[in-house]
C-alpha cells in the first residue's frame, strides 16, 4: 500500500519550493486536490492524487480577519472575562450572511484564534465583533472609552420626563458610577417604550441597571451599532467579514 504524505510536503516537492511557501499557498486557499480546494497543510494525500495551484496564487503570510455577527438572545459573548461563550460556536461557514460582499473565501484559518472584543449581555441580541487583528483588538478593548455603542432597550410602559432626565445624568447605581449615556425615546406605544442608549464603551448590564433604578422593566435589548459599524442587514446567528475599507 502506497504511503500518504502531508499535503505541504507533497506540494513543496512538486514545486521545488520551501515547506513554508507550500504551507502559505495551502492556507491561502490556492491549492486544490483532485479539483477540491484544501486549505489544511496537514491534510494527507496519495501520490497519485492531482495537486494543482491556482495560477493567480500569491504566497505570503496570512492576514488577520475581522467578523461582524448578529448575536441571538441566549448566547454568551464575552460578558464574563476570559470566556468567549457559545456565540463563538456560531462562527461557522454555514452561518455566513448571504448579504456579505467580501471576496474572502472562508478559509479554515479565519475561524481560528478569534476573540470577541465587544462583550454583550447573554439576554441581549445584536452586533458583536470577533477579530484576529491586534489593531482592532486594541481599538475596541484598550481604547473602548472612545468608541460609541448604540443600543435599543425596550421597556414596559411609558417613560416619564423625570426618568428620562435621570438616565441622562450619568447616575450612580448601587455605588457604581455609570458610563455617561445619551438616552432618548425611539418609539412608544402598545404598552412599551423603546429607549435609545448611546455610550462610549459598553458595560454589560449597565442599561438594565439604569432602567431598573427608575423602575422600568427591560423586555428586550439589542445593540445596533459599534462605532461606525451598524447591524443593518445581518440576520440573527449570521456573520459577515469586515470589508477592508470599513472602520470602527
Amino acid at each position: 500500500m502506497t504511503e500518504t504524505l502531508r499535503l505541504a510536503k507533497h506540494l513543496a516537492a512538486q514545486r521545488g519550493c520551501s515547506r513554508r511557501e507550500a504551507e502559505q499557498l495551502i492556507e491561502g486557499g490556492w491549492v486544490k486536490v483532485d479539483g477540491v480546494m484544501v486549505d489544511v497543510p496537514q491534510e494527507r494525500v496519495h501520490p497519485a492524487q492531482q495537486v494543482t495551484v491556482d495560477p493567480k496564487a500569491r504566497p505570503g503570510p496570512s492576514l488577520p480577519v475581522t467578523m461582524l455577527m448578529h448575536k441571538p438572545i441566549g448566547f454568551e459573548a464575552g460578558a464574563r472575562p476570559g470566556r468567549e461563550g457559545p456565540a463563538l460556536q456560531l462562527l461557522q461557514p454555514i452561518n455566513r450572511s448571504a448579504q456579505d460582499r467580501s471576496t474572502e473565501r472562508g478559509l479554515q484559518r479565519h475561524f481560528a484564534r478569534q476573540q470577541c472584543v465587544t462583550p454583550l449581555e447573554t439576554a441581549a441580541s445584536g452586533l458583536i465583533v470577533f477579530t484576529q487583528d491586534p489593531r482592532i483588538q486594541r481599538k475596541l478593548l484598550e481604547e473602548a472609552a472612545f468608541v460609541e455603542h448604540e443600543l435599543i432597550v425596550e421597556v414596559g410602559g411609558a417613560v416619564s420626563p423625570e426618568a428620562l432626565e435621570w438616565l441622562n445624568r450619568a447616575p450612580v447605581v448601587d455605588g457604581r458610577a455609570m458610563l455617561p449615556a445619551k438616552v432618548s425615546i425611539s418609539r412608544s406605544g402598545e404598552g412599551t417604550t423603546g429607549l435609545r442608549f448611546a455610550t462610549k464603551g459598553h458595560w454589560p448590564g449597565q442599561a438594565a441597571q439604569m432602567c431598573e433604578a427608575v423602575r422600568l422593566k427591560v423586555r428586550a435589548m439589542k445593540r445596533i451599532r459599534v462605532g461606525r459599524m451598524a447591524l443593518a442587514g445581518l440576520e440573527p446567528g449570521h456573520w459577515r467579514y469586515l470589508m477592508p475599507y470599513e472602520r470602527f
